[in-house]
Order: C-alpha cells, then structure tokens, then sequence
C-alpha cells in the first residue's frame, strides 16, 4: 500500500510539472514542432536547395578573358558554351604562370571572372588559370574551365594514340577489371545506409537529448526556488526521494518526447528519400532496435540527472544556465571524436568511458553489429555511470540549503 501510494505522489508531482512546463506555447514550439520538422527539412529541403543551387549556377554567364599566342582555328571548340562570355587578348608572355597587377585588380574588382593564358609549345600546351576564390562567379568559372580543359586533354590525348597506330583501350586501360565495376562490394544497400546512419545520428541524439533536458531542468529546479513554488511542494507528505523522482520523470517525459519526434521526423525522411530511391532503409534486427532504445534511454537517465541536479544546486535561473548551456561541450566533444574511431578490432575499454561507450553503441547497433561483450561492458558502466548521476541527484535534493527559496 505504502509502494502504491508513493508511485501515486511521484505521478502527481510528474504531472503537476509537466503541465506548468507546457503552459507556454513557445515550450510546445520548441518540444513538438523543431525536432519533428528537423530532419525532414535537412534529408529533403537541403538536397532540392543544393539542386537549385546548382541549377542556377549553371546559368550564370561568366566573363572570362583568355590570353593567347594560339591561332583561332586551335582552340577548340569546347570553349563554345551560351554562358560564356569570352574576350580574347594577344598573350604578352610565353610565361603563363604569372599574372600583372592590372589582371588581378581586374579579378578583384569582378570585371572578369577568370584569367586563362594558354600557349603552345612544340607539341604541348600550357595554360595558367587564375581566379578569386572569395567570388561564386570566379569559382564557377575555373570549374567550367577545368572541365573544358579535362575533356580538351582527353580528346588530344585519344586523337594522338590513334594517330601513332595504337589501339586506344589497350594503351589507355593496360589493367582492366572483369565486369562492370573495378572493385564488388558485398555490403547490402540496407548495411551501406546504416553505416552512413551512425556516422551522424549519435552525434545529433545526443546533443538533442542533453539539450532539450536543459530548460525543463532549470524550470523545475532553481526557478521554482526563485518563484518560492519548490518550499510549498516540500510541504506536501511526500520524500525528497520522491520529488526528485517526479521531477526526474516530468524532465525524462519532456526529453523521451523530442527525441521521440525528433527519430519520427527521421524515420519519415528517410522513408521518404527511400520512395524518390535516393536512399535504402538500413538493414537492421529487432534486437539492435531493442538495443537501440536500451542506450538511449540510459543516456537519458545520466543526462536528466546530472542536469536536476547542477540545476538545484545553482544560486539563480542565470547561473543555471551559463553552466547547462557550456556543459553541452562535454557531449559534443565525445560525439565528434567517436565518429573517428574505427569500429573493426576496437579495444573493449571503449565501450567503458562515459558518453563514449553510448555513442559507439548507437554506432554499432546501426550497423547492425551485436557484439555480446561490447554490448555487456557499455549496458553495465551505463548502468553505473546513470545510477552513481541519480544518486548524486538525490544528495543535493536532500540538502535544505539548496531547496530552500532564494532569499
């Protein structure tokens, strides 16, 4: 009975929370709509801004002068293109590696885009390419010169080898593959995209769990000191033990919901990708997806906890926050450099250090890998790791010169 109703007081202080938290419809902004709408908008908004992007650099005409000692009847034809706008000037210098101060303040100043000097000697021709890497105009300018160039070479280059009497495949390719691919690879479509998944996904669960525990940790901490709230739930019959408890689950609630939305939003681009067969949904077991939630949720234990209780133990609301909003770097960090490390023969201590093992986790699991001891050493020290934050959470909400209203 007395089991019952202590889950009923946690409940009730969860409850209370939740619905303070959520008075504010910027809260419900923040908790429901970004991390639905996060990855939506990255997997499929950023490909067509990229497309169109490229589209419309496309269609710029680009003013390029080209300086030459070459007869017209030598440059080829490539150099024909509708978006080019090309002025040909005698080329001063058979040195086409330097450029006068004119050239380049006529770069700077974007009256041209490009510079090309282009000269021949005996059988060979040279060019100098000069542009401004700071203007989208020039760039896009020395890339479709690049590629004039390339195919230039390749056409001369062909133009040669059957010229001497060669035959051109088996001068050019000595060494040729059997089939159509020069390497096979044995990976599944469904195992390529998980390992694309994990190289990503850890890094932003986590960031996103740390950081949206943030506010509700504050809120339901220090600010209700500062509003004089937490001293009236102290005098309710329930334990410190409790109350940190129903805080814990109002602040796991908050977070479980968008990260939730934030994996919904992720699941229906990648469906989505998988329909425009841009992208194969990753091959993976029922048991790494059981796996998966076990390490999330773990994280989320530690996470939550910490948070409650740096959050308790700050002086004001202002405080709180200048120490959650840095403290994101002992998260980030971790993720980057996990992204690094090789997953083939790693060393078991990996998946021993705090916030590493979770992260090379998620990694594994996306891949579908279910190494037993891996999984064994990373579930124990998070279990260890989320217990030893609970308990220090639970020390601080015990000490009556930090629950106590802000004088």
């Amino acid at each position: 009975m007395s089991l019952n109703n202590s889950r009923k007081r946690v409940q009730t202080i969860a409850k209370k929370e939740l619905i303070e938290f959520a008075r504010d419809w910027r809260t419900i902004l923040a908790i429901l709509v970004i991390p639905l709408l996060l990855f939506p908008l990255l997997f499929i908004l950023f490909p067509i801004l990229l497309e169109s992007e490229a589209e419309e650099r496309q269609s710029m005409q680009l003013n390029i002068e080209i300086q030459t000692s070459l007869n017209q009847s030598e440059i080829p034809e490539y150099f024909n293109d509708s978006n080019l706008v090309l002025t040909f000037t005698e080329l001063a210098s058979n040195n086409v590696s330097q450029i006068s101060e004119l050239e380049t303040e006529a770069l700077r100043e974007l009256r041209v885009d490009s510079i090309l000097k282009l000269s021949k000697n005996n059988n060979t021709f040279t060019y100098g390419l000069f542009y401004l890497s700071t203007s989208e105009l020039s760039l896009e300018s020395r890339s479709r010169l690049l590629l004039i160039l390339e195919q230039w070479e390749q056409d001369e280059v062909e133009l040669r080898i059957e010229g001497a009497g060669l035959d051109l495949d088996e001068t050019l390719n000595p060494i040729q593959p059997v089939g159509e691919f020069v390497a096979n690879d044995v990976a599944t479509k469904g195992e390529q995209s998980g390992m694309l998944l994990s190289l990503f996904i850890p890094l932003v669960l986590s960031v996103w769990t740390f950081t949206s525990a943030i506010q509700p940790s504050i809120d339901m901490t220090v600010a209700e000191k500062e509003r004089g709230t937490l001293e009236a739930l102290l005098g309710l019959p329930c334990s410190r033990k409790e109350l940190l408890l129903g805080k814990w689950l109002a602040v796991g609630t908050i977070t479980a919901i968008g990260v939730a939305l934030q994996i919904a939003g992720l699941l229906f681009a990648i469906t989505y990708l998988a329909s425009a067969n841009l992208f194969t949904l990753p091959s993976l077991s029922v048991f790494s997806l059981i796996l998966l939630f076990v390490a999330v949720l773990l994280f989320a234990i530690m996470v939550v906890a910490i948070e409650l209780a740096i959050a308790i133990r700050s002086h004001s609301v202002k405080e709180a926050g200048s120490i959650l909003g840095p403290a994101v770097l002992f998260v980030l960090f971790p993720a980057l450099f996990s992204q690094v490390i090789n997953l083939d023969n790693i060393e078991l201590f990996w998946f021993g250090i705090p916030v590493v093992n979770i992260l090379l986790a998620l990694r594994e699991l996306l891949m579908d890998r279910v190494i037993a001891e891996h999984i064994v050493v990373w579930i124990l020290t998070s279990i260890i790791y989320a217990g030893s934050a609970a308990l220090y959470a639970a020390r601080q909400f015990r000490r009556e010169d930090l629950v106590t209203s802000i004088s």
